[in-house]
């Protein structure tokens, strides 16, 4: 075991977020002279990102792209340079490959993959944001693309996030670990469940443990979060306790959930994402249950 214990840390899209730069959204002035020299993001309706030959983003700015079409969601600032996206169908640049978010986070610059995680999950937003949830009417998008304003009504639209705990359960010797069906064979996770109306992050967490594996644990604390816009999360990160003479029981969510000792997590995290047909498999190194996971086995 390492003598300290690590910073709770290591996933994707957190690392050097853009400043978002608020004031600018009003200015629509200073945004139009920031365009050319703009660095943009080009998402397809899949949410895939326009890439080089070797995976990496596109190198566009709005010169190469021409006018900024009125869709342009403005993100904000790294250093002196804006950054925006658009989506692809508003374009006329093509580029020679697409990558999906997921493999963005393991393969881009923690820098590049935060912008567009935070690109996917505006862009989303705003392709499910085209009319009025109160009228119906046609809505506009303003400030830079965060606020869709309904014409008809006069009802302002503002992004929206779906807040979701994720926890890891222990009983001081062993990890809680759940699986759902559709994951590939022997793969684990800890446990994950959207926050609902008039709860506290710690009720969710509580209330989901035990809708998914009939534990109860005995306290929780919060450790950290991660934007996971697949399509439109917010992942809180918690650790728990909870007495191990419960067996753990599962009722449809969850095809199995089970109590796994500190040797079986290890090999699991020494074959590192390499399956050898053996043994424990468990989420990738981008996301926050993984650190949650890592988090428990080292400290032992």
């Amino acid at each position: 075991m390492p003598a300290s214990i690590p910073t709770f840390s290591g996933f994707a899209f957190v690392a050097q977020p853009l400043d978002r730069a608020d004031p600018l959204r009003d200015d629509a002035d200073a945004l139009a002279r920031h365009w050319p020299r703009a660095r943009v993001l080009v998402l397809d309706a899949e949410g895939l990102a326009y890439a080089d030959e070797h995976g990496q983003p596109a190198a566009l700015t709005g010169a190469d792209i021409g006018p900024a079409p009125g869709t342009a969601i403005f993100l904000g600032l790294a250093g002196e340079q804006a950054w925006f996206c658009v989506d692809a169908t508003q374009v006329t640049v093509e580029a020679p490959g697409r990558i999906d978010l997921r493999r963005a986070g393991a393969e881009w610059p923690g820098a590049l993959s935060t912008a567009f995680a935070y690109a996917r999950g505006m862009s989303w937003w705003q392709a499910r944001t085209r009319f009025c949830g109160v009228c119906g009417g046609p809505i506009a998008f303003r400030r830079g693309g965060f606020i869709g304003h309904c014409a008809q009504c006069g009802n302002d639209h503002y992004p929206r996030v779906d807040p979701a705990v994720i926890v890891a359960v222990s009983d001081g010797a062993r990890l809680l670990l759940g699986r759902q069906a559709s994951w590939a064979p022997r793969r684990y996770s800890v446990i994950a469940g959207f926050v609902e109306p008039g709860e506290s992050l710690e009720q969710t967490v509580a209330r989901e443990v035990h809708e998914e594996t009939q534990i109860r644990i005995d306290a929780c604390q919060y450790l950290g979060a991660q934007p996971w816009p697949f399509p439109g999360a917010l992942m809180l990160g918690f650790r728990a306790q909870a007495d191990g003479a419960q067996p753990p029981q599962v009722d449809g969510e969850l095809e199995d959930a089970r109590w796994f000792t500190r040797e079986e997590v290890g090999a699991a995290l020494a074959r590192d994402g390499h399956d050898d047909g053996e043994g424990l498999l468990l989420a990738p190194s981008i996301s926050i249950a993984r650190a949650l996971i890592e988090d428990w086995y080292h400290r032992g």
